[in-house]
């Protein structure tokens, strides 16, 4: 009880705020890192940092002791590489910190492009269409915009369908909606590292997983064996979702000053399946 109250005695508020500091920080690299194949990494960096704590404090291992130090520095120097997509997502979310703001015309512009895209869903799932449309918000998109073909027209169902119709050229790849507008069809997306165990998930599917993982983007996507509407965020997925709660969701995700908040409430209540990474 003494050395409590000495100990209490000698805290100052900076020390406190030091300790908070220091678990703020460690709190969102975990945070960052959640979901992604970071995580089995970060695993075996503490166990094998743990053991190597063990061997050289217990036993006086002097010849491993120095190569242990000699390697540190180069070690710590490659941490920066090993987790480079998880530095960069972390950045990244921290740059979309700020709050979107709308005009009313850009509000109207992506009213209709979301249930042009709902309508054309609908129509292409009933027809066995497979169809993937990313909608581009904070993060920009344009390397990807850069690998298709630039289209810059209003966003209809009746374009949605013509480009996605087998018989055409544009039907592979993506569509992206950028500001309401269809900027580029028959792009690139990368696909997710992912391990899914769901073997229905296609090459659109991992494609639409893996574009919201490198950006906030919001990805449509219809199933051409199943003709079922799925949607990816965050590099999560959900499918089988019905038409009405699309548009719903996606207006949420894509107009958040009339539906604040009201976006991640949706997206709960579909329980979004997204398949753990091998090891996890």
């Amino acid at each position: 009880m003494w050395n409590l109250e000495w100990l209490l005695q000698r805290i100052a508020w900076t020390d406190v705020l030091d300790i908070l500091m220091v678990a703020a920080l460690f709190f969102l690299i975990f945070y960052a890192i959640r979901g992604t194949r970071a995580v089995p990494l970060v695993r075996g960096i503490v166990a094998l940092l743990i053991v190597l704590a063990l061997l050289t404090r217990l036993f006086e291992l002097r010849a491993f002791s120095w190569l242990i130090e000699q390697l540190l520095p180069a070690f710590l120097l490659g941490i920066p590489v090993v987790f480079q997509p998880e530095l960069r997502r972390a950045l990244e979310q921290i740059g979309r910190g700020r709050v979107l703001i709308l005009s009313q015309r850009e509000t109207e512009r992506l009213t209709s492009a979301i249930k042009s895209v709902v309508n054309a869903a609908s129509q292409m799932a009933d027809r066995n269409v497979g169809a993937l449309i990313v909608f581009e918000r904070q993060t920009g998109l344009q390397e990807y915009i850069e690998t298709g073909v630039m289209v810059n027209a209003e966003v209809s169902s009746e374009l949605l369908m013509t480009i996605f119709d087998h018989h055409t050229i544009l039907h592979d790849g993506a569509v992206i909606i950028k500001g309401g507008r269809l900027v580029a069809a028959a792009c690139v997306m990368p696909l997710t590292a992912a391990f899914l165990a769901d073997r229905e998930l296609g090459l659109r599917h991992r494609a639409a997983i893996g574009i919201t993982e490198d950006a906030d983007a919001v990805a449509v996507v219809v199933s051409e064996e199943r003709g079922s509407i799925s949607l990816a965020h965050s590099g999560r997925i959900i499918r089988d979702v019905d038409v009405k709660r699309v548009e719903s969701i996606l207006r949420a995700f894509l107009i958040p000053r009339q539906h604040q908040g009201k976006g991640l409430f949706l997206w709960l209540r579909h329980k979004p399946e997204q398949d753990k990474l091998a090891g996890e």
